[in-house]
């Protein structure tokens, strides 16, 4: 099991809690690292000896040029920087080995709340549940650590344990029989979840809701299992470890020979130093804390083995297998009495007691970092927002289309007390974030220009207004000032200072063409429609002239004073008799039970006369298809008037002023742009 300190450096007090942990010996350094140092240590004495007792002078020569050469060159393996990243992605990968096992405790839970039923179908149901749970865990602990393996080595010795019953043994044999390549760790989930089922079709669980509830943790259950089988089957990759491996052990064996007293003078540094010929103190300490930090990252790359820093994973089968029982079983439905707490009058607590003992830790109340902070009143005034500045000849309003008003919320102006300002303003600042008077658009200069370019020059000069007033004074033409601007004269309080107060917001200008306006809080506009402004004109039944038909598709009949559907097609026949004659293709929904023939209507008054009425007037057939011709004109300029009308209605609607108020930005539909809707060469 994880070898736990906690409790001894709970409080830091003398020279360091951690001191009193160099002294453990079940799952030290030293535990790991005194092979290798034995191993080390004994490597650098036998070398020892054998350069000053076994060589001559030749072969000590030989030996001294070996081990400045390994001196020197042995900086050259970067030892720090791959201990280093190698340690700190297998410290994480072992913290994410620990986070990712499976905890059948919310499961449990779940059961409990959701199965009802206090007779021995109930009890068997979720007993069952957290037994295929914990089972399930069970199998994936005996595929990936040894120590559970050597507690569970085969299915039967999950039967004797009561884990699993001979039943679903032989299930488990004979799917593997069937299907060797991969494990049936996921099979008791699937009974679980089976049983979750039979649950509500037994009305066990009373909604739909906790049976999702409960199959969610199941399969969250059955993820995290297979996370620990992935972490298992994918490990650091081989090539890393490798490099590690080699980068450390190379290193030792050059130091063990580099690192050896020498009865020479390198460059000036004497080798002969005394303390390294009987024990080479450094030398050993960086061993110890190289070869250290390796024996780290071999323990603890699986930590569900048998070190002693590995996770105690056979605790861990035990206690959930107790704790599942317990919360589905003995808990079941269970909870004590519900009586009124010690602090039912007084609502909540100011303060939970203290003893003796925890009397001198009496936390004080937290304080935020700025509670010592204090604010004079000279320092808490409100300073003057500085004014924006234009240049020369940009002043006027105008000119440049955009206008700039400000308004101040009544009942923030209330609250605040007057100050003075810089400037001569009297307004906070505050009052910039007030509900006042938003900024509105007019028609600018670029629009101005591209509706006069727009249209011909000489037609547009003659006819506008600035250009009138401008050949009245003789000077050149000027552009129309905004209708809008008059209306906002005098609406702007003084600014002192040479700046211009801006409002609360100021909206980006996107289309030239645009009126942006602000209607929060007004009534809708009343726009006309084209029933309201043709409702005394209406459509009157046009006379269809005459024109010859065929005889055996139409039958004379007195044309009514009424229009006729849209879908009859009319074609004119000659009128007999006070009465015109009209053939009618398709009229669905006609009565054809006075036998006049399919797809013909009419008055049946006269049927001897309709022949001769019908040669008769092949001799006027070329006057009538004139007058037929004119009328069907006619007909099409008054529908073309109409749609005409209509849209200029919905225009003039649409840049029609808004309910009068003096805070807005009025556009008006001048006749530069009537005329310029007005379609070109039509008849009026």
């Amino acid at each position: 099991m994880t070898v736990t300190y906690t409790a001894e450096v709970a409080t830091c007090r003398g020279f360091g809690c951690f001191l009193t942990l160099l002294l453990r010996w079940r799952g030290s350094i030293y535990k790991l690292v005194w092979p290798d140092l034995a191993a080390f240590l004994t490597i650098y004495y036998s070398l020892n000896f054998t350069y000053r007792y076994a060589l001559d002078e030749h072969q000590k020569k030989m030996f001294e040029s070996v081990s400045i050469y390994c001196e020197t060159y042995s900086n050259y393996i970067p030892l720090s920087f791959v201990l280093g990243f190698y340690i700190s992605v297998i410290m994480q990968r072992w913290w994410d080995q620990y986070t990712s096992i499976p905890w059948p405790d919310p499961i449990a839970v779940f059961v409990s709340s959701h199965i009802h039923g206090q007779d021995e179908r109930g009890r068997l149901m979720r007993r069952t549940i957290m037994r295929y749970v914990c089972l399930c865990l069970t199998m994936v602990f005996s595929m990936i650590c040894p120590r559970v393996k050597k507690r569970f080595p085969t299915l039967e010795h999950f039967v004797d344990a009561g884990l699993m019953t001979e039943n679903e043994r032989c299930i488990v044999v004979d799917l593997n029989e069937k299907f060797p390549r991969h494990s049936k760790h996921w099979l008791p989930i699937v009974w679980a979840a089976s049983i979750v089922t039979r649950a509500r079709k037994e009305g066990r669980i009373r909604d739909d809701f906790a049976v999702k509830t409960i199959i969610d943790e199941l399969n969250k259950f059955r993820g995290q299992c297979g996370i620990l089988l992935n972490y298992d089957s994918i490990s650091v990759p081989l090539v890393y470890t490798q490099v590690v491996t080699l980068a450390t052990y190379s290193f030792f064996i050059t130091s063990v020979i580099g690192r050896q007293w020498l009865d020479v003078e390198d460059d000036g540094r004497n080798r002969r130093n005394p303390i390294d010929l009987y024990f080479p103190v450094f030398t050993t300490l960086q061993f110890f804390f190289y070869m250290g930090w390796l024996k780290v990252a071999e323990s603890l790359i699986n930590p569900f083995g048998e070190d002693d820093d590995d996770f105690e994973i056979n605790w861990i089968v035990d206690r959930n297998v107790t704790v599942s029982y317990l919360i589905v079983d003995e808990m079941h439905h269970e909870h004590p009495e519900l009586i009124k707490d010690q602090y039912w009058e007084e609502v909540f607590p100011t303060e939970l007691p203290h003893t003796v003992a925890s009397q001198p830790f009496k936390d004080k109340v937290p304080q935020p970092s700025t509670a010592n902070i204090a604010v004079s009143n000279v320092d808490a005034e409100y300073v003057n927002p500085q004014g924006v500045k234009v240049e020369d000849g940009m002043c006027d309003d105008n000119q440049s289309g955009i206008h700039f008003v400000v308004g101040r919320s009544s009942s923030r102006i209330s609250m605040m007390r007057p100050r003075t300002m810089s400037g001569g303003s009297n307004t906070s600042v505050n009052n910039l974030g007030s509900h006042s008077t938003s900024l509105h658009r007019i028609g600018s200069v670029t629009s101005v220009v591209r509706r006069l370019l727009s249209r011909d020059s000489s037609a547009s000069a003659a006819g506008t207004p600035s250009a009138i007033s401008a050949m009245v004074d003789g000077g050149p033409p000027k552009l129309s000032e905004s209708q809008s601007s008059t209306s906002l004269t005098g609406k702007l309080p003084p600014v002192g200072g040479g700046s211009m107060r801006i409002a609360d917001q100021v909206i980006e200008e996107v289309d030239e063409q645009t009126t942006i306006t602000s209607m929060a809080g007004k009534p809708p506009e009343q726009r006309p429609t084209a029933q309201s402004i043709f409702q005394n004109a209406p459509s009157q039944p046009v006379a269809v002239p005459k024109r010859r038909a065929n005889p055996s598709q139409s039958l004379p009949f007195a044309y009514p004073a009424t229009s006729l559907p849209p879908t009859v097609a009319v074609s004119p026949a000659v009128s007999t008799g006070g009465g015109d004659l009209m053939s009618v293709k398709s009229a669905p929904g006609l009565d054809n039970s006075s036998g006049l023939g399919s797809g013909s209507i009419g008055h049946n008054n006269n049927a001897g006369g309709d022949a001769n009425s019908v040669i008769s007037s092949a001799t006027s057939e070329n006057d009538n298809v004139d007058e037929f011709a004119r009328l069907k004109e006619e007909r099409r300029k008054d529908i073309e008037r109409i749609m005409f009308a209509r849209s200029i209605s919905a225009i003039a609607s649409s840049r029609g002023p808004s309910p009068t108020d003096d805070d807005f930005a009025l556009l008006d539909m001048t006749s530069d742009s009537q005329a310029f809707l007005l379609p070109q060469g039509k008849d009026k």
